[in-house]
């Protein structure tokens, strides 16, 4: 007995040794892991024997050995060390989020029973080789958002086990190899998306993964039509996303009868064509987002159709062809959120039931022939935050209760038959946006307008308002106020004529102050209770004829020396802000002291004091005459409309036979490029980030947001201004339009020679 009793002791001790050994290898193996890579936070700080490894940092264990290694977003760096295959059970590596900068770790592939392995958003770099076919235990493998190049290898069929396959986001190219994915039957996630390097059909052996739920095709060059029958055996889909590619051809007709779980589905942006895909809401009828826009799809939305979805959220079928009635269903389709139908050749009308979409938060059919009044059902809608129906025939007063929505922030209504007047939009403490252009509103501007805290942008033009404009709306931070071509009268608020361009104000020849045809003259009374004697009133009437003979005759003979001088010059201005200047001013500021660097291709920029102290930048460009004078002016005309605050603005020009003066706010730091080439040049990176940041915005605002697009085509440094608190602003832009493609290409071409930079075209 007393032999049995040392026997059990001696083995609980063994086992309790061996457990001890064994834990205090997997501490070490995690700590030599450590060792290799960096933690600038020092965020692992508590993996030290002085705790137990499974308590440490991003650690998990089952049954006493480690299981999970979860290092996700602690900007860690350095080598992914092999030394934790040495784990016998570790299932899940996640190093997601961080700086690691190096190639597919392969050596991991000796992980035995690792099944998961997430790298992604990290800089791995270099391509994906065949031995990938290593990793046969991987159940989860995600290389997104990495710098990954090349093609796709065929050893990746080999991963028999694997569910998630993620490699969107990288810079993969060529084609997805035949009858590869097909092979992979246990995949339930398939993104492919945004390679934008890639030039591939959609392979047709996507069919045959029945297990597959969500399949990311999105931004990756995929072409040609859609295989007729491909999407047949997925009858687990989910969610589908082709969008952003280069796919034509119409959508197969059986493709939706065989996606009955289908809740997103996403093709737009192609070259698709053919009618709406009827049966979808049929047989996906929980169906959520429809994306069919941007593309050439047409015929009618047949009503019946759309009343099946009743799940549906998005509805986006914009910029199409698509004509007929628009489905009233859609309309009062209680989980509808966002109704984007416009630029198509939609009719019919927005009717009461509207109300019954108590979700809908935003609503855009701009351009298209809805012909309706408003309804009263949308004030009810309290999520609405946008509503954009410009260009269509609706008509009617406006419902009182239009902005009830305590979140509504833009009103678009311009260009449609609309009447009565303005709303006082008292509960729209969110407005942004307000456009009422191009309608037939009449009365006055309500002063409650000025009470709106937010409002930006304010469009009341081509209608026939009459009144005064409020002085309430000084209260407002305008970033476009339009009230061109009304019937207002009577001063305008100082602050609005400081910061406008004239054109906003024209059409209405009653109105009047500084800068403005009616400069508001009064007339001035004598103060009552003053008795004069007759011999001081003569005195004071003779002194007074004098003095006005004497300015008379001074002011005469300027303006007719100035004139002169403007005749002999053929000079003509177009001013779009109410600049006291002229074109004599110009001339005599623009000498070699007030020349700004040494001048571009196009001309010469000047520094300009005008005579209230105020600074302009004057750029002299040649007069090619490749255009008409009227031609011109319309192109500067165009381009002095644009409004962003990376965009310099244009404040007017000067032009003769021989030159173009073209005048533009004065920046106090000058260009980057004069910055760059000081010998003293340091710039915080935070600064530079943001310069590198507004420089993108105002190239985005010009070639997508403005109407017509427009391109820079001479983008350089010399032609990024920079403000006092260094905020950018694009300058030299779309001279083009204004010298003429003849010269502007042949000025490029003069400078190309000397200069070892020259921008895009």
């Amino acid at each position: 007995m007393a032999s049995l009793c040392k026997s059990s002791i001696s083995l609980f001790l063994s086992l309790s040794l061996l457990l001890v050994s064994c834990a205090m290898e997997e501490a070490d193996i995690l700590l030599t892991f450590k060792d290799s890579i960096n933690d600038p936070f020092n965020l692992l700080s508590n993996w030290s024997n002085t705790t137990a490894e499974c308590d440490w940092t991003g650690i998990t264990c089952t049954a006493s050995s480690i299981s999970s290694i979860n290092l996700i977003s602690l900007n860690l760096s350095g080598e992914i060390s092999p030394s934790i295959c040495q784990l016998p059970k570790l299932a899940h590596l996640n190093l997601a989020n961080n700086m690691f900068n190096q190639p597919i770790p392969l050596h991991l592939s000796q992980c035995a029973s690792l099944e998961s392995l997430n790298l992604s958003n990290n800089l791995i770099w270099g391509t994906i080789p065949e031995q990938i076919s290593q990793f046969r235990s991987l159940k989860l493998m995600d290389l997104s958002r990495n710098h990954i190049q090349g093609r796709i290898p065929k050893g990746i069929e080999s991963l028999k086990e694997l569910q998630v396959l993620n490699l969107g986001s990288n810079l993969l190219s060529g084609d997805v190899p035949p009858v590869v994915l097909g092979k992979l039957t246990q995949l339930i996630l398939v993104d492919l998306s945004q390679n934008p390097l890639m030039v591939s059909e959609i392979p047709g052996d996507i069919g045959k993964l029945k297990k597959l739920q969500k399949l990311f095709l999105q931004s990756s060059g995929f072409h040609g039509e859609i295989p007729p029958h491909v999407f047949e055996g997925l009858k687990s889909l989910v969610i589908l996303d082709l969008s952003h590619n280069n796919i034509t051809g119409t959508l197969p007709e059986l493709v939706f009868s065989s996606l009955p779980n289908l809740v997103s589905f996403d093709v737009s942006q192609n070259k698709l064509s053919g009618p709406f895909p009827n049966g979808i809401c049929e047989a996906a009828k929980g169906l959520v987002n429809l994306g069919l826009h941007t593309n050439l799809f047409n015929g009618s939305i047949p009503n019946d159709s759309i009343k099946q979805c009743m799940n549906l959220e998005r509805f986006q079928v914009q910029d199409n062809l698509f004509s007929g009635n628009f489905p009233s269903w859609l309309w009062s389709l209680s989980q509808m959120k966002i109704i984007r139908a416009e630029n198509n050749r939609f009719s019919g009308e927005i009717p009461d039931s509207i109300s019954q979409a108590g979700q809908l938060e935003q609503v855009q059919i701009d351009n298209n022939s809805f012909t309706s009044k408003i309804p009263q059902g949308l004030g009810l809608i309290r999520s609405l935050y946008r509503f954009s129906a410009s260009l269509n025939g609706l008509y009617g007063e406006l419902p009182p209760n239009l902005c009830d929505s305590p979140v509504m922030s833009i009103i678009n209504l311009s260009h449609n038959d609309l009447s009565g007047t303005v709303p006082e939009l008292k509960n729209c403490k969110k407005i942004v946006s307000f456009s009422l252009a191009h309608n037939n509103f009449i009365g006055e501007i309500p002063k409650s307008l000025g009470a709106l805290p937010v409002l930006t942008y304010l469009d009341l033009s081509h209608n026939n308002l009459t009144g005064q404009i409020p002085q309430e709306l000084q209260n407002l931070k305008l970033a476009l106020f339009n009230v061109s071509f009304n019937r207002l009268s009577g001063r305008v608020p100082a602050s609005l004529i400081s910061g406008l361009p004239a054109s906003f104000l024209q059409g209405n020849p009653d109105l009047c102050g500084p800068g403005l045809s009616n400069s508001c003259s009064e007339e001035k009374t004598s103060p009552k209770g003053i008795n004069l004697s007759k011999l001081e009133s003569v005195l004071i009437s003779v002194t007074f004829v004098v003095v006005i003979l004497i300015i008379g005759v001074g002011f005469h003979m300027t303006r007719w020396s100035r004139e002169r001088r403007s005749e002999m010059d053929g000079w003509r201005s177009v001013l779009f802000y109410p600049l006291r200047v002229t074109e004599n001013d110009l001339m005599m500021e623009m000498s070699d002291k007030n020349a700004r660097g040494n001048g571009g291709i196009f001309g010469r920029v000047y520094t300009v004091n005008l005579p209230n102290g105020e600074l302009i930048a004057v750029k002299k460009l040649m007069n090619f005459k490749t255009q008409s004078s009227k031609s011109m002016k319309a192109e500067i005309k165009t381009l002095a409309k644009i409004r962003h605050k990376n965009i310099t603005k244009i404040l007017g020009f000067c032009h003769s036979n021989d030159a173009i003066f073209l005048i533009y706010e004065y920046l106090a730091r000058g260009s980057l490029g004069d910055l760059i080439g000081k010998s003293d040049f340091q710039l915080p990176w935070s600064v530079r980030l943001r310069i590198a940041i507004g420089v993108a915005q105002g190239l985005a605002y010009l070639h997508k947001d403005y109407l017509p697009h427009l391109l820079h085509r001479n983008l350089k440094s010399t032609n990024i201004l920079l403000d006092a608190d260094h905020e950018p602003k694009i300058t030299d832009f779309a001279l083009d339009r204004i010298v003429g493609e003849a010269a502007f290409n042949s000025s490029l071409a003069s400078d190309a020679a000397s200069s070892c930079y020259l921008a895009p075209g």
